[in-house]
């Protein structure tokens, strides 16, 4: 695991909530946090050629916005604040991530959703399909939480090869953290709908000990793993029926439509979304798969 992790940062809700997060998982990994505004590019359009004081007074007002979020974050905490500049907030993101070797990037949901929910925006749409650092999504709300620790891993595990860089990242932050691991079979839902009952009975039974016994041999010692079959007419419908607790994290993989070592969220995913209550860590594909499970 990186010691550093990158918080998207805006003056908005969804910048507290994406701090708020962040905070709590660089406590539980043991992390420094690095706060991130982006201001466009100085080489922007003509519309609106460069200024130099006007740029003088953007970045100070991104320093004093950066500076009232810093003070929201536990004094237990190394933090960083950064101004950027970027033809897009998500490219900026993404660069600092590599300047700094951060091991995630962290982004709030879109204004306007629920609490407690996920509504992607448009930086958080544009990481999904191209980042190569695992990108967690903070649910809208998050700087409400009073949970202040990571009491549980789940891994959705799908039908398609290409599991073991979702498992992997899943025991690394188990290992990191002192969470409980559960691993979420999927395959009950994502076989054709024209399949028999019983043969989603049997292949999600076979599917989830499979899986388990996969994970059992990479497991270190002090890890605890259990797994849940998903049940019920959708993805949807089988993460509303789960318990979730309010510290849980939940991760998942990149679309096997990814390019190697780049995000695509993938239909699975992007339905899990939808139900979700907890924040979501989205998985790059690791170059040489073939494909990723959600």
């Amino acid at each position: 695991m990186s010691a550093r992790i990158v918080v998207g940062y805006t003056a908005t809700d969804a910048g507290a909530d994406a701090v708020a997060l962040g905070s709590r998982l660089a406590s539980a990994l043991g992390a420094a946090l690095d706060l991130v505004l982006v201001l466009p590019a100085e080489d922007r359009s003509v519309i609106t050629p460069p200024d130099a004081g006007y740029d003088r007074y953007l970045v100070t007002q991104a320093e004093t916005w950066l500076a009232e979020a810093a003070a929201s974050i536990p004094d237990a905490v190394t933090h960083t604040s950064h101004v950027r500049f970027a033809d897009s907030f998500a490219e900026g993101l993404i660069l600092a991530a590599h300047e700094l070797e951060a091991s995630h990037i962290v982004v709030g949901a879109a204004n306007g959703g629920l609490r407690g929910r996920h509504r992607l925006g448009t930086v958080a749409n544009e990481l999904l399909h191209s980042s190569d650092v695992p990108v967690v999504l903070a649910p809208e709300g998050s700087r409400r939480l009073e949970a202040t620790a990571v009491t549980r891993i789940t891994a959705a595990i799908g039908t398609r090869p290409g599991a073991s860089a979702l498992l992997d990242e899943s025991i690394a932050l188990a290992t990191a953290t002192g969470a409980e691991l559960r691993l979420l079979s999927l395959v009950s839902v994502d076989l054709p709908a024209t399949v028999d009952t019983g043969v989603i009975r049997v292949a999600g039974a076979a599917h989830a000990d499979d899986v388990l016994g996969k994970a059992l041999d990479t497991l270190p010692d002090g890890v605890r793993a259990q797994v849940v079959v998903a049940r019920g007419d959708s993805i949807e419908d089988a993460v509303a029926h789960l318990a979730w607790e309010p510290g849980e994290l939940a991760v998942v993989g990149s679309s096997r439509l990814a390019q190697p070592r780049r995000l695509f969220l993938g239909s699975t995913a992007a339905k899990m979304l939808h139900e979700l209550p907890v924040p979501m860590v989205v998985v790059p594909r690791t170059r040489g798969q073939e494909g990723s499970p959600a």
